[in-house]
C-alpha cells in the first residue's frame, strides 16, 4: 500500500485546479489539506469546491502547515523561486510546475536551495508523462527507432488564460517560456537527457496580440551528437490546442497527436453551451472534445511517478535539475531571437555524459564501393546507389532482387 500524502497546494488558478482534480481523483488517497492564494475569497472558494480543510493568504503559513507532507507549486512564474526557497527552508518535499524559473539564474538558485536542504524535488512537466509519450520513449530507449536524428515538438493555441502570462516581467517571456519549455523537454526525452545541448537558433515575433511578449516562435536546439530538437509554439493558433510530436530515427519514425485530433469528434448547435476542452475556441459546430483531459495531458502518471519516487527513495523522472536545463536552453533561445544567430547553451551545471559521439552512418559496401541506398523498383529489380571511396563520385547499379 502506498503511503498517502497530505499536500499544500500553492495556487488556485487553472493549473492548481487541474493538479487538485488529479490528486483527489487518484486512488492513492493523497489529499490537498491546505491551499494558498493571495486572494482570500479565491482561496476560500477553492477550498470549499475541493473539500480542502484550510486556506490562507500567507504562503509561509501554508508551506509550514504541520499536517502537510508535500508542497506543490502551481503559482505564476514570478512566485516560483520564493515558494521553492520557503519549502527548502521548511525542509519539505517540493514539486514545481513548469517552467522552473523565469530564467536560468532563478532556476539555478532554486536547484541549489533544494539540494542544499536535502529535500525531494520534482519538476511537473506533464507532457512527458502522457500514455503515448511514455510508450514512445520506451520504444526509443529499446532501440526500435535506431539513433534519434530529429525531434519536432509543437504546442499552439490562442493564448493563455491569466493576465500575468502576458506580462514579460512576471512571466519571464511569452510563448517560448510558456510553451517552448514543454517542447524542449519532449525533445530531450527522445534524444536522451544524457546528451548535451550545445547551441540554439531561434526566431520569435509578436504578430497577433498587442503585447510586449512574443506570441510566435520556432527554435532549433543542436545536441552534441548532431541530433536536432525543433520546437514550434504559438499563442495565435486558431481552432483549439494543438499538441503534436514527430520523432525521426535511423530505423523508424513516430508521429504523435496528443490533444486536438484524438479520434473524438462531435457536432452541436451550441444552444446549450458547455466546456469542451482546454483552449477550445467554440461551443458549436464540429468540436473535438478530449475523453479524459487529465490523462491526455499526463497529470495522473506524473503525480504517480512523483509520489512513488518519494516512497522508493529515488529521483523522479523529472526533477529541478531538468527544469534548470530547460531554463538554460530557453535563455539561449531568447538571446538568439535577438542576435539572429546560433547561440551557445551555457550550462554551468551539467550532469550528463562528458562527450557523446556524433551520429554517423554504419559502413556498408558493395563490390568495394560505399553502399548509399538500396531500393526495389516496380519492375522487381533492385537499384543500388554507390559512391567511390576516394573520389566521392556516385553511380547506380541494378541487380536482380
Amino acid at each position: 500500500m502506498h503511503k498517502p500524502y497530505n499536500i499544500t497546494m500553492l495556487g488556485t488558478g487553472f493549473i492548481g485546479m487541474f493538479y487538485t482534480m488529479t490528486l483527489h481523483g487518484q486512488r492513492r488517497r493523497d489529499r490537498v489539506v491546505n491551499v494558498y492564494s493571495n486572494d482570500a475569497e479565491e482561496a476560500r472558494a477553492f477550498a470549499k469546491d475541493w473539500n480542502i480543510p484550510r486556506s490562507t493568504t500567507d504562503m509561509a503559513e501554508a508551506i509550514n502547515d504541520p499536517e502537510s507532507d508535500v508542497v506543490v507549486i502551481g503559482l505564476p512564474n514570478f512566485l516560483h523561486e520564493e515558494a521553492a526557497l520557503l519549502a527548502a527552508e521548511a525542509k519539505k518535499p517540493v514539486l514545481c510546475t513548469k517552467p522552473l524559473g523565469r530564467n536560468a539564474a532563478e532556476a539555478k538558485r532554486m536547484l541549489e536551495a533544494v539540494e542544499s536542504a536535502g529535500i525531494f524535488n520534482g519538476y511537473l512537466e506533464d507532457l512527458v508523462y502522457d500514455a503515448k509519450m511514455l510508450k514512445s520513449v520506451d520504444s526509443v530507449k529499446s532501440g526500435t527507432l535506431g539513433d534519434i536524428l530529429w525531434v519536432r515538438a509543437r504546442e499552439t493555441h490562442s493564448g493563455p488564460h491569466a493576465a500575468w502570462f502576458w506580462d514579460n516581467e512576471k512571466a519571464g517571456g511569452g510563448a517560448i517560456i510558456d510553451l517552448g519549455c514543454h517542447c524542449i523537454e519532449i525533445c530531450r526525452a527522445f534524444i536522451g537527457k544524457d546528451v548535451r545541448p550545445v547551441e540554439v537558433m531561434c526566431w520569435a515575433d509578436t504578430l497577433v496580440h498587442p503585447t510586449t511578449a512574443e506570441d510566435h516562435s520556432i527554435g532549433l536546439v543542436r545536441f552534441e551528437n548532431g541530433a536536432i530538437g525543433q520546437f514550434e509554439v504559438s499563442w495565435g493558433f486558431r481552432g483549439g490546442m494543438d499538441l503534436r510530436d514527430e520523432v525521426s530515427g535511423t530505423e523508424g519514425t513516430i508521429w504523435l497527436n496528443h490533444f486536438l485530433r484524438t479520434g473524438f469528434e462531435m457536432y452541436t448547435s451550441g444552444e446549450r453551451g458547455a466546456y469542451v476542452a482546454e483552449k477550445a475556441e467554440s461551443e458549436s459546430g464540429w468540436l473535438f472534445p478530449v475523453g479524459d483531459e487529465l490523462e491526455e495531458l499526463g497529470y495522473p502518471p506524473m503525480f504517480t511517478d512523483m509520489f512513488d519516487a518519494m516512497d522508493e527513495g529515488r529521483k523522479p523522472t523529472e526533477d529541478f535539475y531538468d527544469g534548470y536545463v530547460v531554463n538554460v536552453i530557453i535563455d539561449a533561445c531568447y538571446k538568439s531571437a535577438k542576435t539572429k544567430q546560433w547561440e551557445p547553451v551555457e550550462l554551468e551545471i551539467w550532469r550528463g555524459a562528458e562527450t557523446t559521439p556524433k551520429i554517423s552512418p554504419p559502413p556498408s559496401e558493395y563490390e568495394g564501393k560505399l553502399l548509399v541506398k538500396r531500393e526495389r523498383l516496380p519492375s522487381g529489380k533492385v537499384r543500388l546507389i554507390l559512391q567511390d571511396k576516394e573520389t566521392g563520385e556516385a553511380e547506380q547499379k541494378f541487380i536482380e532482387g
